[in-house]
């Protein structure tokens, strides 16, 4: 059966989209071999839209691995401005994800081309360790703060704090760089288990990081962060507690679109699993824990 796809990226956080409404499913293989940088599409992670009793539409966020995710903040931003390229939103809209509703607002759009802004949900440190800060920001967090970030190995050092004794689940590590009053961040994220150009969920928990390592008083913020992928802006109102209003506001692309058989696909996982062949790991490829 044909199935038609569409590729977007936010700050360079690429996903493969699929309007979903028909409630079709997908397995986790097919899904993961879709992501992989050199057997299918390619992309970080896969996301469905499809009907909400309780918003404009919902969505449902995979990991490059197959399996389902919790949120994502560029993922969220790329379906938002997927759905008003089919034209179910106009400017505003409130989508159903993983972890509740969410408001967004289109604040420009020109062509293939979008700044989303959306609202993430309430949080607070989760805890404060020697090297670094754990919070949720829709997904689970590593903050550290280094100076020479340019020259890091992110996925050597992001790899083995991903499966760190102290994260039984697992967890996205963020790396932080104050640059000039703004944020230098770069990511590794579960799931991908290597680093991506960027990652809305990992801005925001690096800029809530920052709020508490630096004692930011008490009331409204906004701090501008890049990336290699691109450029963000995560606001938000801070009390001793808790940071409440966070808002993440970034640009997001249509690249492409396709259509792929669903039949014709599986055949082909099923003839390199039979193969059982090893490829190199690049980005967006899926590797094991040694």
């Amino acid at each position: 059966m044909k199935q038609s796809f569409f590729k977007f990226h936010g700050a360079g956080n690429d996903f493969i989209l699929i309007d979903n409404r028909n409630s079709r499913t997908f397995s986790t293989e097919l899904i993961k071999h879709l992501c992989h940088r050199r057997l299918g599409v390619g992309a970080d992670g896969f996301i469905t839209l499809s009907n909400s009793q309780n918003a404009d539409f919902s969505m449902h966020y995979y990991n490059a691995d197959g399996n389902l995710a919790s949120l994502c903040g560029n993922g969220s931003r790329c379906i938002v401005a997927f759905a008003n390229y089919l034209n179910i939103i106009d400017k505003t809209a409130h989508f159903e994800a993983f972890d509740g509703i969410h408001a967004a607002t289109i604040l420009e759009h020109n062509l293939n081309h979008w700044i989303v802004k959306i609202k993430m949900l309430d949080t607070s440190l989760s805890a404060i360790f020697f090297d670094g800060f754990l919070l949720d920001t829709g997904s689970p967090h590593f903050v550290q703060f280094h100076d020479n970030l340019e020259n890091l190995n992110v996925f050597e050092m992001g790899r083995k704090l991903r499966y760190d004794n102290r994260f039984p689940n697992g967890v996205n590590v963020d790396f932080v760089k104050e640059d000039h009053h703004q944020l230098f961040v770069r990511t590794y994220e579960r799931g991908v288990e290597d680093e991506t150009l960027s990652c809305g969920t990992g801005v925001t928990a690096s800029a809530i990081a920052y709020a508490c390592k630096k004692n930011l008083p008490n009331g409204s913020h906004t701090i501008d962060i890049n990336t290699l992928g691109g450029d963000f802006k995560v606001g938000f109102q801070k009390t001793d507690t808790q940071f409440t209003d966070i808002t993440l506001t970034g640009p997001v692309v249509f690249s492409f679109c396709g259509t792929f058989d669903t039949q014709d696909l599986l055949q082909q996982i099923s003839n390199l699993i039979n193969q059982k062949r090893d490829y190199p790991r690049n980005n967006g490829c899926v590797e094991e824990k040694d």
